[in-house]
């Protein structure tokens, strides 16, 4: 069995995101200065975490997501990132770079709701879904294919350190809501994989995570932390368990944790 962390991050604040614009991946909009800021720190609330791996969204607003998240890292600074586009945002279509308004407005016009509608030219959630499965089983594929060529990882390897730099950071019941029962038992953990991307795209592709992977959850999680698209910046960390021949096995660990927000002023 292979047993690795995977850490989900969505991109920064930009200018269209406080403005409730659709940016899709038609729209490439840079971070504002705010969202600059919030990659700092979600960086610092990080920086303790040894990652192994690092993936992003090729769009610009999470390009520099990553990299301010890497700017500020103790041990990850030199991590070659890996651009991945099957780690975009939902695609709009005709929807992208107006106001989130009229995409409810198109929704309604059409006797349907946000956001199961598609909008012309714009991708179906199923599609958003299939997607975020393909890179997951691609990235577990490419971690138990480096675990067996190097053997089994030990008890300390570094990368088991986020979950005790989380109880560190963050104690239960706050934002987010970590489980303090997440320890990891059994054999060390394989790989710490940080991946940046965008918020429709993040929930859908936990969906899949939480429907057809049946991902356990903090008990104290809520059914707005799981049906909410995260905060800019919002980190969901989650146990993955891969064997041979078997589903993954997911454990989440937190999910849209936003305690580092809270050092990062003007980005309500």
């Amino acid at each position: 069995m292979t047993r690795f962390a995977l850490t989900v991050v969505r991109h920064g604040e930009t200018r269209l995101n406080k403005e409730k614009i659709l940016q899709g991946q038609g729209v490439d909009e840079p971070l504002s200065d705010a969202g600059h800021v919030q990659a700092a720190a979600a960086g610092r609330f990080l920086s303790r975490v040894v990652f192994t791996h690092a993936f992003s969204s090729d769009l610009t607003r999470t390009k520099q997501t990553i990299h301010g998240i890497l700017q500020e890292s103790e041990f990850c600074r030199q991590l070659t990132v890996k651009y991945d586009l099957r780690l975009r945002e939902r695609k709009y279509g005709i929807a992208e770079g107006r106001a989130l308004s009229e995409l409810r407005a198109m929704a309604k016009a059409a006797g349907e709701q946000c956001p199961a509608f598609t909008p012309t030219g714009g991708e179906t959630l199923a599609q958003v879904k299939t997607r975020g499965k393909d890179f997951f089983e691609s990235l577990c594929q490419l971690i138990g294919d480096e675990a067996a060529s190097r053997g089994p990882a030990p008890p300390g390897a570094p990368s088991q350190r986020l979950e005790t730099l989380l109880a560190e950071i963050s104690p239960p019941g706050q934002s987010g809501r970590w489980d303090s029962n997440s320890q990891p038992a059994g054999p060390g953990l394989a790989a710490s994989v940080l991946v940046v991307t965008h918020g429709a795209y993040m929930r859908n592709l936990f969906d899949y995570f939480l429907t057809d992977l049946k991902c356990s959850l903090p008990p104290t999680l809520g059914k707005f932390e799981l049906t909410s698209v995260s905060p800019n910046t919002g980190i969901s960390v989650f146990l993955v368990s891969c064997e041979e021949g078997r589903r993954p096995a997911l454990q989440c660990v937190c999910m849209n944790l936003v305690e580092h927000l809270h050092e990062a002023p003007d980005t309500a």
